[in-house]
């Protein structure tokens, strides 16, 4: 056989196999860009498989399929390796069954080693070749529903847009990859933010790069590459557009626009002229575009709606918002007309990727300092607050969002509840707000009075009879979490089976007793603190270091020019975990939880009367 036959038929080969593996002709590839998706056969679901550096692929699941043809169709097609690896969804980690995954879902594919390498090259789809493998139209939606109808007329408009060669715009602010993308007259009408590029992630545009997609993110409670579906829950939680959050979907979206760091295979990046006739396809937020005059941090509050802002407050309250700082929230001044509460303005809450984190952790409120927040609610709010059904709720995103993970829907569960019973007892949204607040005491963090009360009912758990043997069994060693315990989460952890008040080593004290002295009248937040009480045990790579030999820079070999990425990111302690908890577990902690919330909530209600408000110091993201 010559040489230039042998090469002709191993360029051939590859091509055949594809064909015959996503079922098209060289006709059909040639009007892939062009044209809208064929409806899938009966029995096939359309799912989009990304892989942990951004590739993105679209394909059709046949009855027989299982994770390993999913992978070896993945693997012919981008040219990635698929050993040692998984295919996940959520929480689940895939193997033969994939009947329950619904269509249009999207899958990760994630190397099963934890000791990954930043230098691994991004193989990322960026030529032409790539989307005729691919059957996907220029935007498709994921898990979509009658609740998305708003988005699909905007879809339409970008979609008739991109195929006039409307021009699209980068958004130059913030740490991640974000995109303007008009209509065919030329109006902004939606914001698209890549999976991808996000800080942290592989394709990051303005140099915050390092890290896979399901790696610890900018907050270590939420995933690189999760950011996305968090904005879609935020929407989809606001029940009758009462927070006024814009219309948001997850999409897969094709266009030249988007940044590739590395091309398929390695290598060097295109140059710039040539990036943008690449066809790139994402995974990404898609959330409507609000017009607006500016947003609270470039204008006083004293105009903002009470009504508005307490129902963004009450928004952030159930999903946890770890970074409600003034930037995302959009202020529209109504010139000659008022708006839905009869004010001047109208303020409209964007930016939900850090809320529903995995774990307990500091959030922020930048409203807590607002003088609207320590106005009652009105029995309005009330009654929307008393007909909020976290188990409707669970169940709704479980549906819509089937990839999100069982801890992020536990922290908005204890959320609702905490939300409703204090509500229920009179407390205004600044003490809810406050009570979710830890206090920094010293150089010390301290646990906020909501994560106290979970601190002691995982106490009260642990000690119940049906699971106090299993516990007694158990050893220190069983709370030196790895990474691959947390999730990958190399964070701080208090275990809540420690003796006393969930510290090891600490008194006997109990946590719930430390919640009534933090709300006790002229209490001044110094008083004196035993020095066992401040031992705590850091992440997998110092375990059994405690913080005062650890030192202010949280290290204790390394100098601060040599620490890695991990130790060089805002740390945020994590006092109690909910997700590894057995659903009976589960069950016992939220009956044993409001048991508890009721009497720190009646404590912090006789308390507040005479309680000053406090300064507290922030953790937003916004600096």
């Amino acid at each position: 056989m010559s040489p230039n036959l042998d090469s002709a038929i191993k360029s051939q080969v590859p091509a055949l196999l594809l064909r015959r593996l996503f079922g098209t002709s060289r006709r059909d590839e040639a009007k892939q860009l062009s044209r809208s998706p064929a409806p899938a056969p009966v029995g096939r679901r359309r799912v989009f498989v990304q892989t942990e550096t951004g590739c993105v692929l679209g394909m059709d699941l046949d009855r027989g399929d299982n994770a390993h043809t999913v992978k070896r169709r993945l693997q012919l097609a981008l040219n990635v390796p698929t050993g040692e690896t998984s295919l996940t969804f959520g929480d689940r980690v895939l193997e033969n069954d994939l009947s329950f995954i619904r269509p249009d879902s999207p899958l990760l594919l994630t190397r099963n080693s934890i000791n990954r390498s930043c230098s691994t090259p991004c193989l990322c789809p960026v030529s032409k070749d790539f989307e005729q493998k691919d059957c996907s139209g220029l935007v498709e939606m994921l898990g979509c529903s009658s609740s998305c109808d708003r988005v699909k007329r905007l879809v339409d408009d970008v979609v008739t847009a991109i195929r006039n060669g409307m021009d699209h715009v980068p958004i130059s602010s913030g740490l991640g990859g974000s995109y303007y993308f008009r209509n065919v007259s030329g109006d902004r009408v939606a914001i698209v933010k890549p999976t991808d590029e996000e800080p942290f992630a592989p394709n990051n545009p303005k140099g915050f790069v390092g890290r896979a997609l399901g790696q610890p993110g900018l907050k270590k409670s939420v995933r690189v590459g999760e950011t996305g579906f968090r904005e879609v829950a935020a929407y989809l939680l606001d029940h009758e557009n009462f927070a006024n959050v814009p219309a948001t979907a997850l999409v897969k979206i094709t266009h030249s626009i988007f940044n590739i760091n590395c091309p398929v295979n390695g290598g060097s990046p295109a140059p710039a002229h040539d990036q943008k006739q690449q066809v790139n396809s994402k995974i990404a937020s898609f959330q409507q575009f609000i017009a607006h005059d500016f947003d609270a941090s470039d204008h006083g509050t004293s105009s903002f709606p009470v009504a508005a802002v307490h129902r963004i407050g009450i928004l952030d309250i159930r999903i946890f918002n770890t970074d409600r700082h003034a930037g995302n929230v959009l202020v529209r001044k109504l010139n000659g007309g008022t708006g839905r509460f009869g004010c001047q303005t109208e303020l409209f809450p964007i930016d939900h990727g850090m809320c529903l984190p995995e774990n307990l952790e500091d959030p922020y409120f930048e409203w807590i300092h607002w003088a609207h927040a320590s106005i009652p609610f009105s029995e309005e709010e009330l009654e929307y607050i008393r007909n909020l059904d976290p188990g409707k709720d669970v169940m709704m995103l479980r549906r819509e969002l089937p990839m999100i993970r069982e801890a992020c829907l536990r922290v908005l569960v204890l959320c609702t509840i905490f939300l409703k019973e204090a509500a229920a007892l009179g407390l205004c949204l600044a003490e809810i707000g406050e009570m979710m607040t830890r206090e920094f005491r010293g150089m010390e963090e301290e646990p906020s009075q909501l994560e106290v009360v979970c601190m002691e009912a995982r106490k009260r758990v642990a000690e119940w009879e049906p699971f106090s043997a299993t516990a007694a069994q158990e050893d220190d060693a069983d709370f030196q979490f790895s990474m691959d315990m947390l999730g990958e989460y190399n964070d701080v952890i208090r275990s809540p089976r420690f003796n006393g008040s969930g510290f090891k080593g600490s008194s006997c004290r109990s946590p719930l007793s430390k919640l009534v002295e933090s709300v006790e009248e002229g209490n001044d937040g110094h008083e004196d603190q035993n020095e066992s009480d401040e031992v705590f045990y850091t992440g997998w790579n110092t375990p059994n270091v405690p913080s005062k030999v650890i030192g202010q820079n949280g290290n204790a070999t390394k100098s601060a020019m040599n620490r890695s990425a991990d130790e060089q990111l805002p740390s945020s302690m994590c006092f109690v975990k909910l997700s590894d908890m057995s659903a009976d577990e589960w069950n016992v902690f939220l009956q044993k939880f409001q048991e508890l919330l009721k009497e720190a909530l009646h404590e912090r209600a006789r308390a507040a009367a005479g309680q000053r408000m406090k300064q507290r110091l922030g953790t937003s993201c916004k600096f």
